[in-house]
């Protein structure tokens, strides 16, 4: 955002006027007329946060502001001079139903100072809304860390472009409602959050193998491996298969179970190997030895060794916390840092999940999970997830795209199927 601004020529006067309207006109559909108290610290922040108060005073809202110190920059000082009523002093502040935090937003690097977090918070705790300017104080922009005691804020308004920390644990849990504002700057970026994916058409000529095949391996729990099944056909593979020495119980009768299918079999899309795989290295040695593209998840992830072995391969890693670490090691840097250094050594893509999933590709394009429902984190869903993907990929989707649109697929079935799913409710409402 800093690179497009710069970029665009428009005075940062200018800039600062449509942030400041933008955030006005987001507290007024969100909320409407109510007593308000804009908190302005001394940098750009507290600017937008003078504009804001004036705009809000214009549509007759009873608009108070407190600062935490003088406008430390021009365009700062430029609006302030903007607003025409008194200006009270931050520690002196009383509580009103609408609070606007613009004290500090994009750049914080440090926490901050006891007292003021305290205050903060007392005037958060006192208002019936609480709105921020950009993120809420208190939040690093870029790795999503809390720096200090943040409290959980009604609605946030960012402007121009999301910043990482409105993607990323712990920040966003305390953001509200976020809302993007356009303020006429286009910012681009190899990061960006993950939206709704364009599945290939389906050709009306065509046959099952145009619709992909997915082969699944599986291990010593069955259970895994059929919900990882189950999925891909849900998610529309026009063929799903299980490599098996045992019948599993409950699959459906459209999913072949086999114990002689070849994994090298050139209409195969893509291979799924890992859900409910135990301790059997040898099967993803046999996965790795067929030229296909390949989805490794749970198990299997745990088996690969060393990264650098991947090298060479189509492969999907969908890791969480536990199998990032065990394969890749404590990784130094925020978790986009780390999603994308993982990328890098093995040449793979890697969907590091969790509560703010990642999609990472070499090529150093990073994808940010849209907020998924917490109901997400129960026993099985993360086989679905594999499934989906590996459909995706079978698909004809590149294996980054294909990774991003598991992910979005993923998070909106879960949606649909509602706070008390599990995950064969998933598979259902894919």
């Amino acid at each position: 955002m800093r690179s497009a601004e710069a970029a665009s020529g428009v005075p940062e006067t200018e800039l600062m006027e449509r942030a400041g309207k933008a955030l006005a006109e987001a507290i007024h559909l969100f909320i409407g007329p109510r007593p308000t108290l804009v908190l302005a610290g001394p940098g750009n922040n507290g600017g937008d946060g003078y504009v804001a108060a004036r705009h809000l005073a214009a549509r007759g809202y009873d608009v108070r502001v407190a600062a935490l110190a003088e406008p430390a920059s021009d365009t700062a000082r430029w609006a302030a001079s903007q607003w025409a009523g008194p200006v009270e002093p931050f520690v002196e502040a009383r509580p009103a139903e609408i609070l606007v935090d613009c004290l500090f937003g994009t750049g914080l690097t440090r926490g901050l100072e006891t007292e003021i977090a305290g205050r903060l918070t007392e005037l958060v705790d006192g208002s019936v809304v609480a709105v921020a300017c950009d993120l809420p104080s208190g939040i690093a922009s870029d790795d999503g860390s809390t720096l200090s005691t943040v409290s959980d804020y009604d609605l946030t308004v960012t402007f121009g472009a999301l910043k990482p920390s409105h993607c990323l644990m712990p920040a966003k849990q305390h953001l509200g409602r976020l809302v993007l504002a356009d303020i006429g700057i286009a910012a681009e970026s190899n990061w960006f959050e993950i939206g709704a994916p364009q599945i290939p058409p389906l050709d009306p000529a065509g046959h099952k193998y145009d619709r992909g095949l997915v082969h699944c391996l599986a291990g010593k729990m069955p259970g895994a491996i059929a919900l990882a099944a189950r999925a891909a056909a849900r998610a529309g593979a026009g063929y799903v298969r299980v490599s098996t020495s045992r019948a599993i119980d409950g699959l459906p009768a459209a999913i072949v179970q086999t114990d002689t299918a070849v994994l090298n079999d050139p209409r195969v899309g893509c291979l799924l190997v890992g859900p409910g795989l135990g301790d059997i290295p040898q099967v993803l040695t046999l996965a790795l030895t067929a030229p296909r593209p390949i989805v490794i998840d749970a198990d299997a992830i745990g088996l690969v060794g060393e990264p650098e072995r991947l090298h060479g391969h189509d492969v999907i890693l969908t890791p969480h916390e536990g199998e990032f670490v065990k394969l890749f090691g404590e990784l130094e840097g925020s978790k986009p840092e780390r999603a994308l250094a993982a990328a890098s050594r093995s040449q793979s893509v890697v969907v590091y999940k969790g509560p703010d999933t990642l999609v990472a590709s070499p090529d150093g394009r990073l994808g940010f999970a849209p907020p998924a429902p917490a109901w997400l984190a129960s026993a099985g869903t993360g086989d679905v997830l594999a499934g989906i993907i590996a459909t995706m990929r079978a698909r004809g989707l590149p294996p980054f795209e294909a990774a991003c649109a598991g992910v979005w697929l993923h998070g909106s079935a879960a949606e649909r199927a509602g706070p008390r799913m599990i995950a064969d409710d998933l598979i259902a409402a894919i």
